[in-house]
């Protein structure tokens, strides 16, 4: 905490030539003031809000090193995407492939930062400013994504409002976020925790039951927001042309209020849902150390039925359908902050950037990568002739999938609660083994690594 000053073993306080420290600001164990921490964490939801706003346009020192490079290169291959032709369309997927690389570098070390700067409360807070922007920053996308289209007449605009706003990042990320000591705001000062290799970190997430089922949990989050994103706007667009609220799209431009209008759903409830997740699990947690898997997992199992009433309800009410939309995606986001706090606190903090790449990995690649081609797919299959009707019903029907995915996800996170106290206090109370075998890196000095640490 500020004004208490840590030490070394074997160290005191700092002479400056007086006697007493006189910083021009108080740090706490991070090594990063308090003032200097907060900032840190705006810079980070800024780009964090900039990495969704990008990733959604197109449907409507060394980590910081990292970073900047990262966001460099998914800005540059933005700005590149926003070139290439209708007749190369090969290329334009190869492009968002490349922005994903991009992305990816800031994603698994940006919360890492965040969780080296604040413990317990203040970290779930901080944590939740961060991961506001990914509905907000979604719903951007979508909004930024038509309207530019509109205005310029061309989509290729589109993709070139982030990568100036990337700029602006890696600027601010360059002179403003400064590395903490890694883990030293939580450990105990007669532990030191040592990096091992990342085949032993992995087996050790292996074996790490809050950890493993916490992600397919959030897993299956990514599955349905996914499947929304990519095929909300058209079901909305679809129930209109079969109810008759709108006409057929024969000729662009065509009518994209409902992408402009959903992206503002998704803003809004983005908000209300991250802010009640973490307001209710600080409320639980006072009666229950399992409150965060069973926050995850009602929000989960209460948007799975309005998710299901708000596709059914389409061809009878727009109005209700975007009712429950809206109540299914404010659900759904109580998710966001909460399964990143459980990942930080039932994993050791030398672990915890390879256990957010771990995580980020398989829920893209089970979750979001795959489920708008499975939501197409089914849909393709259900369709029995080319008529509007059977556009429309077979994509109800396919969509139907997100509301029994989202039920499994609450059982995953369900599961979760049985081992979530033993997890968290096996990361909190983490000692390196004594006799553990040395590890010599390619650069720095030779590490220890625990033989029990395969637990954790």
């Amino acid at each position: 905490p500020a004004g208490v000053w840590f030490y070394s073993q074997g160290e005191g306080p700092t002479d400056n030539g007086v006697g007493s420290p006189q910083p021009e600001e108080e740090e706490s164990a991070s090594g990063v003031s308090d003032r200097r921490a907060k900032v840190i964490v705006v810079v980070l939801c800024y780009i964090n809000l900039l990495n969704y706003m990008d990733r959604f346009t197109v449907s409507g020192f060394i980590p910081s090193y990292i970073m900047c490079v990262g966001i460099f290169f998914w800005s540059l291959v933005t700005l590149a995407s926003s070139f290439i032709g209708k007749e190369h369309f090969w290329a334009l997927l190869l492009t968002r492939g490349l922005v994903g690389v991009g992305e990816a570098s800031y994603s698994t070390i940006a919360p890492t930062i965040i969780a080296d700067l604040f413990v317990k409360e203040m970290r779930t807070n901080m944590l939740s400013i961060f991961y506001f922007a990914i509905p907000v920053g979604s719903g951007l996308g979508y909004i930024v994504g038509s309207k530019v289209n509109d205005v310029a007449g061309d989509w290729h605009w589109a993709l070139r409002v982030t990568p100036s706003l990337g700029l602006v990042a890696v600027i601010l990320l360059f002179f403003v976020v400064q590395e903490p000591k890694r883990g030293a705001i939580e450990a105990r000062p007669e532990h030191t925790l040592h990096r091992t290799s990342w085949m032993t970190d992995i087996k050790a997430l292996c074996r790490n039951p809050s950890f493993v089922l916490s992600t397919f949990g959030f897993t299956t989050v990514a599955f349905v927001t996914g499947s929304l994103a990519l095929w909300a706007p058209a079901f909305l667009f679809r129930a209109g042309v079969f109810t008759g609220e709108k006409q057929p799209c024969l000729k662009a431009p065509c009518d994209n209020s409902d992408s402009v209008l959903f992206g503002i759903i998704t803003v809004v409830t983005g908000i209300l849902g991250v802010t009640s997740g973490v307001q209710v699990s600080k409320k639980l947690r006072t009666r229950t150390p399992r409150a965060d898997p069973l926050v995850c997992a009602a929000g989960l199992l209460l948007a799975a039925p309005f998710l299901y009433l708000s596709i059914m309800f389409a061809q009878a009410s727009t109005v209700a359908t975007y009712v429950f939309i809206f109540l299914g995606e404010t659900f759904l986001s109580m998710n966001w902050a909460v399964v990143a706090d459980i990942l930080l606190y039932v994993v050791i903090p030398t672990r915890r950037s390879t256990a957010e790449a771990f995580q980020i990995v398989l829920s893209h690649l089970l979750g979001d990568a795959v489920s708008p081609y499975l939501i197409g797919v089914v849909s393709d299959s259900i369709k029995k002739s080319d008529s509007y009707m059977w556009d429309f019903r077979s994509l109800q029907m396919s969509l139907l999938l997100c509301s029994f995915v989202a039920v499994v996800g609450g059982a995953f996170f369900l599961a979760t609660a049985l081992f979530i106290e033993k997890d968290r206090h096996l990361a909190e109370n983490y000692v390196p083994s004594d006799d553990a075998p040395i590890i010599v890196p390619k650069r720095g000095r030779s590490t220890k690594v625990s033989v029990s640490s395969v637990l954790i």
